[in-house]
C-alpha cells in the first residue's frame, strides 16, 4: 500500500514487486519524477532512441541491473503467463506476436511502471479497462456506426437490405 493506493489490484503484481518498489524508490522518491516517462526512463524501460540526420540508428532498451526493473519484468512475465483475457495480457500477446517475448516483457514492464506512477503520484485507482480496444477494433466500431447512420439517413428497411427475419 502506497498512501492508500492498492498496487496489488494490477494483475501480475505480487507482494515482492511492491516490496521492491518500496525499497528501491519509496513513496517520496517516486513523486520526485515529474512524469511517468521520466520514471520509465530512469528504470531503463524506455527505448533509447538514437537519431542522426532523421535516421534511426538504434532504438533498443538499455541494459541495467536495477532491482525494481527486474521485479517489473518478472511481473510482466507473469502477466504473459496468465490464463483468460485481460487488457494487459492482450497487450503482452500482441507485442509477443510481432516482436518476440523479450520485447513483450520490456514493453509490458514499461506499461506497468507508467500505471504504478499514475496510481501513486496522481492517486488514481487501477481500473481494469474491460472495454479496452485496440486501434483496429475501434475502426471496426466506427465503421459499424457509420453504416447504421447511413441506414437511418436513407430510411432503409430489412427488405431493402435483403435481410429476412425468421
Amino acid at each position: 500500500m502506497f498512501e492508500g493506493t492498492d498496487l496489488l489490484a494490477i494483475e501480475g503484481m505480487s507482494y515482492s514487486t511492491v516490496l521492491a518498489l518500496m525499497s528501491e524508490v519509496g513513496i517520496d522518491g517516486i513523486k520526485k519524477f515529474s512524469t511517468a516517462k521520466h520514471f520509465a526512463s530512469w528504470l531503463r524501460l524506455a527505448p533509447n532512441n538514437k537519431v542522426s540526420g532523421g535516421k534511426v540508428l538504434s532504438s533498443r532498451v538499455p541494459k541495467s541491473s536495477n532491482r525494481l526493473k527486474i521485479a517489473l519484468r518478472n511481473a510482466a512475465n507473469a502477466i504473459g503467463n496468465l490464463k483468460g483475457s485481460t487488457p494487459l495480457r492482450d497487450f503482452f500477446h500482441k507485442i509477443n506476436f510481432r516482436k518476440g517475448r523479450v520485447s513483450a516483457i520490456s514493453a509490458t514492464a514499461r506499461k506497468l511502471a507508467v500505471i504504478i506512477w499514475n496510481m501513486v503520484v496522481k492517486g488514481t485507482p487501477y481500473i481494469n479497462p474491460e472495454g479496452y480496444l485496440f486501434l483496429d477494433q475501434k475502426r471496426k466500431l466506427g465503421l459499424v456506426k457509420r453504416i447504421k447512420k447511413q441506414i437511418d439517413k436513407f430510411v432503409l428497411t430489412n427488405e431493402d437490405l435483403g435481410i429476412t427475419s425468421s
